[in-house]
């Protein structure tokens, strides 16, 4: 039976705790809850009593549909938390053959010449681009055959304050933090497939405080950004404009909330702020107006980002749209409006074993994402906060030809060495071992023969 995950996506407009596990090789949801954040704004932690009870109630909730008592979870930190730098790793290959130790080294290079703040710690130097000798471009330079190797990482990091603040309210909860991952790229890994990374895809999560953005282009995340703006704000605007109360205006966006223009006048009545006697009689085109408005500064700033970047020449496979946000009608369509040259889409989680339909959402593609990157879909050779490198191979000592043609119990005892010859050692046993069987006797008795015993032994 396979280990329980617990995954927590910590967002500023809900918590989502997911219980699953690998079942014939396929991810199984065992069971989920959901609370409504507390103590987080803008992604960061502002109050953590009140952030560790909401994280609580969404854990005790998947603990008791699921049937499972799991205390480590894998955690969500915001792009609001994190920081980003490019570093490049350089390494001679002793043996000309490339092994896990060789991509390790390349990768410690690596994050060793980013010169991280001490008051930073990394979340994850991911590795975008191998290049072996004069070849680029190498998707995977495992067991190739080179003298030199060279990385491009992209190197995410976090201050090490607003991470304790992070853990302080996960182990209020009753929790041990596992492994921490970016959001973005947690809700990258949920909608992505491998012809969008083999093209390049720019994906943006818009959540209801903060949006995301991550480029994956190569083998990996090359950029990521964040805007502290999401679709609580379009519910501001719609309180402060239209002097009603919040749950008004929200009720009102996720109802009556469009991009689009309707061909016909309809007006909705709502309450006033004060006035508790008296309806404020508002045309819905007014209500579309200061959406569209707020919409259109969000995706405006994000198009600017993916200039900025360099990289909009390498996304092939366009932008992804993904978060609660994107359930406003026309949301596709206004991001195609202001970025007419690339492809958009709307992105869902991918579909796991025994998932409620509930979780079938835009807005719980980071709680998926977590869930997969802890069943082994994180970025290979990655490096995680602990340094350690994370690889879905197995280490298999390459045999030699030496050692394919020695056929004594000296194969057996003696470690195996990858090299193109046989070792001295080797090669003074075989020859040795040639000069006593040229012995016939049978006979115990027979010092010769009572020798080649005793060496044969020994070796």
């Amino acid at each position: 039976m396979s280990t329980p995950i617990l995954a927590i996506d910590i967002g500023s407009t809900k918590i989502c705790a997911i219980i699953g596990k690998m079942t014939d090789g396929y991810v199984e949801i065992s069971g989920h809850g959901i609370a409504k954040s507390q103590g987080i704004k803008k992604g960061t932690i502002t109050n953590i009593e009140l952030a560790s009870k909401a994280i609580k109630k969404a854990v005790d909730d998947a603990k008791r549909v699921s049937g499972i008592n799991i205390t480590t979870a894998i955690i969500s930190i915001s792009g609001a938390y994190a920081k980003s730098t490019n570093s490049t790793g350089v390494v001679n290959i002793p043996n000309n053959d490339i092994s896990i130790n060789e991509i390790n080294r390349v990768m410690q290079t690596a994050l060793y010449n980013a010169n991280i703040p001490n008051e930073f710690e990394i979340l994850h130097v991911l590795p975008y681009k191998f290049k072996i000798d004069e070849q680029d471009y190498i998707e995977d330079p495992y067991g190739m055959n080179a003298s030199r190797m060279e990385v491009d990482t992209h190197i995410v990091m976090t201050a090490k304050s607003s991470l304790e603040n992070l853990k302080k309210a996960v182990n209020a909860a009753g929790i041990e933090i596992g492994k921490v991952v970016l959001s973005g790229y947690a809700s990258s890994i949920a909608v992505i497939n491998h012809d969008d990374k083999e093209r390049g895809i720019a994906v943006i999560d818009l959540g209801g405080q903060t949006s995301n953005l991550v480029i994956h282009s190569g083998n990996a995340i090359q950029y990521n950004d964040f805007l502290p703006v999401g679709s609580n704000h379009i519910t501001s605007d719609l309180s402060i404009a239209l002097h009603t109360p919040l749950d008004t205006a929200e009720e009102l966006k996720i109802t009556k909330g469009s991009l689009l223009q309707s061909e016909t006048v309809e007006n909705v009545k709502l309450p006033i702020i004060g006035d508790d006697k008296n309806l404020n009689v508002v045309s819905l085109d007014i209500v579309h107006n200061i959406i569209y408005s707020r919409m259109e500064e969000a995706l405006t700033i994000l198009a600017k980002s993916i200039l900025k970047s360099g990289l909009k020449d390498d996304i092939g496979s366009g932008i992804m749209l993904t978060g609660g946000m994107t359930h406003i009608t026309g949301t596709r369509e206004l991001a195609q409006a202001l970025m007419p040259n690339i492809p958009i889409r709307i992105g869902k989680p991918r579909a796991l074993r025994k998932m409620p339909t509930e979780l079938d959402s835009p807005e719980y593609v980071t709680a998926i994402g977590l869930l997969l990157y802890e069943t082994g879909e994180f970025t290979e050779y990655e490096l995680d906060r602990k340094k350690s490198m994370l690889h879905s191979k197995e280490y298999m000592p390459k045999e030699s030809l030496s050692d394919i043609a020695i056929n004594s119990t000296l194969s057996q005892q003696k470690p195996k060495i990858s090299v193109s010859q046989p070792s001295f050692e080797e090669q003074s046993a075989n020859e040795l071992f040639a000069e006593l069987s040229k012995e016939q006797t049978k006979n115990q008795n027979n010092p010769i023969q009572s020798f080649v015993e005793w060496a044969k032994k020994i070796f």
